[in-house]
C-alpha cells in the first residue's frame, strides 16, 4: 500500500507542477502580449495562441486534463447521435411559437383593456 500511496503522491506533485507551469505560461503570454506593443498585432496574437496551445497540451497530460479530454470525446459522440429537425419541421415549430406569442399577446391586451375599463368605471375617471 505504501508503494501505491507514494506513486499517487508523486503523480499529484507532478500534476501540481504541471498546473503551475500552465498558469505561468498563460500569465506570461498575457503579460507579453501587452508588453510587446511595438511588435505587430499578428505576431503577438500568433505568439499568444502558440503559448496557449502548449499550455493546453501540458494541461491535458494531467489527471484532470485526461478526464476533460475523455469527457469532450464522449460529448462529441453524443452530439453525433442527436437527430436534428428538418428545415420543414423547424419552420413549422417556429410558426407555431409565433402564433402562440400573438395569441397570448392578444389575451393579455384584452385583459389589460378590461381591467383598465373596470378601474375607470369604479373611479369615475372615464369619459
Amino acid at each position: 500500500m505504501t508503494i501505491k500511496k507514494d506513486a499517487n503522491t508523486s503523480t499529484n506533485t507532478l500534476d501540481t507542477i504541471k498546473w503551475l507551469i500552465v498558469i505561468l505560461l498563460i500569465s506570461g503570454s498575457i503579460i507579453g502580449f501587452y508588453y510587446f506593443t511595438e511588435q505587430s498585432q499578428l505576431t503577438r496574437v500568433l505568439s499568444f495562441l502558440s503559448v496557449i496551445a502548449i499550455a493546453t497540451f501540458i494541461a491535458s497530460t494531467t489527471a484532470k486534463g485526461r478526464f476533460t479530454v475523455d469527457f469532450l470525446r464522449a460529448t462529441h459522440l453524443e452530439v453525433r447521435k442527436v437527430v436534428w429537425p428538418t428545415r420543414q419541421e423547424t419552420l413549422q415549430m417556429t410558426g407555431i411559437v409565433l402564433l402562440m406569442v400573438v395569441i397570448v399577446a392578444v389575451i393579455i391586451w384584452g385583459l389589460d383593456s378590461f381591467l383598465f375599463w373596470m378601474v375607470r368605471l369604479f373611479t369615475g375617471q372615464g369619459g
